[in-house]
């Protein structure tokens, strides 16, 4: 069955606004349904788990019901998934887990793809103990990743390898289980910020190779909140708590506070949202999570070639990398236009979108040479009339 664009637009009231949301890496729409379900868990979810009343008994079921949603999300076990306000916060707090020995004499290899918050909280704990920073760079014709410099980058001191799926920026995906074997073989920990891909691909941890997946919700139309699952318990239990509560087990004990529990309900929600997304998607909310996935990113792999190609045919207009394997994720220079005024002029023509967003790749790419990088990205509600649209946009600016 073809995917149903019309029908999903449809589950989301803040497209009546007129305007053209091409700025997902800011946050995906908001469907009603997730919207009504943190509406409802502000009048019904106050009261922090732990007690034997209901409200409280509520809350704690709540927290089950994310951590299953995440768990299926990320073909997961519920027992290994960390909930918590952003993804810097997971991503410091595991920094912070590890056991101090982790660091003696100890490297770390980080990559430029990345986002700042699976980068700036290991640069931090590298810096308080000493540990050297490794870098992977990005190719810059093509805005892969190389996997093959990992095996120079990766021996047996090194202590965690940071990578991203996907680029929010470029949007190349990133061939992880290839750096998987090589973390493995030196027996460094894994961890891989999903946070892009997760709105458009079947994602499976074990499959990956990963030791840690972080997700963040608000990008594939969840509350802003952001989850973390290990490849195992062991994984977990062996790192450090940070939960105020000494009783607190399992996954609990690297949440320092309780968490809200109408965001908690909002998140459950938006995953839900995604199983929902093809009516083909039938059986348990795993195999229709994944159903549903495969149809938005077949979908949108071709309304982003739709949307490359068409760029490509205005003259002042440069695409940063040529990378096929990707999400629909695109950025791109203008000639003697900087991104800020390029941005203004499709905002005066109602469409969102983002002026060079803070990324190491772009800067290595060079984007800052030519006024800064204007990135777009498209959601399961995007069209091709609004890619239309925004050509025209830009090319009234020629």
């Amino acid at each position: 069955m073809a995917f149903d664009v019309a029908h999903v637009r449809g589950l989301f009231p803040s497209l009546g606004d007129g305007w053209i949301h091409f700025d997902p890496q800011a946050g995906m729409q908001i469907p009603d349904s997730v919207a009504s379900a943190v509406s409802k868990g502000f009048r019904q979810l106050a009261a922090a788990p732990g007690g034997v009343y209901p409200a409280a008994i509520a809350s704690a079921e709540t927290v089950d019901r994310a951590r299953r949603a995440v768990a299926d999300l990320l073909a997961a076990e519920p027992g290994t998934v960390v909930l918590g306000p952003s993804r810097s916060a997971l991503v410091n707090g595991l920094a912070e887990a590890l056991p101090a020995l982790t660091w003696l004499g100890a490297n770390v290899v980080l990559s430029r793809q990345d986002d700042e918050p699976n980068i700036v909280p290991w640069l931090r704990v590298a810096d308080r103990h000493g540990a050297r920073i490794r870098w992977a760079e990005v190719d810059v014709e093509t805005g892969a990743l190389p996997t093959w410099q990992y095996k120079d980058l990766i021996d047996e001191r090194t202590a965690v390898v940071a990578v991203t799926l996907a680029s929010s920026t470029i949007g190349a995906i990133t061939d992880v289980g290839a750096i998987a074997e090589q973390a493995k073989s030196a027996g460094a920990l894994l961890v891989v910020d999903a946070t892009s891909a997760a709105p458009y691909l079947p994602i499976d941890i074990g499959e990956l190779g990963a030791d840690v997946l972080v997700v963040s919700a608000e990008r594939w139309g969840g509350p802003r909140m952001a989850a973390m699952a290990f490849r195992s318990t062991a994984g977990l239990d062996r790192l450090r708590p940070l939960s105020m509560d000494p009783r607190a087990e399992g996954p609990a004990r690297l949440e320092p506070e309780p968490h809200q529990g109408a965001l908690l309900a909002g998140l459950v929600a938006s995953v839900e949202h995604l199983a929902s997304l093809d009516d083909a998607a039938i059986g348990k909310r795993r195999p229709r999570l994944v159903t549903a996935l495969d149809g938005v990113y077949e979908y949108l792999q071709r309304l982003t070639f739709y949307l490359t190609t068409t760029l490509q045919h205005l003259n002042q207009v440069n695409l940063v990398g040529t990378v096929d394997d990707r999400i629909p994720a695109v950025s791109f220079t203008f000639d003697g236009v900087s991104a800020d005024k390029v941005v203004r002029r499709l905002a005066d023509n109602g469409i969102c979108a983002l002026a060079d967003p803070p990324s190491r790749a772009l800067a290595r790419m060079g984007a800052g040479d030519f006024g800064g990088a204007v990135t777009i990205g498209l959601g399961p509600y995007s069209t091709p009339y609004e890619v239309d649209h925004l050509v025209r946009a830009l090319g009234s600016l020629g």
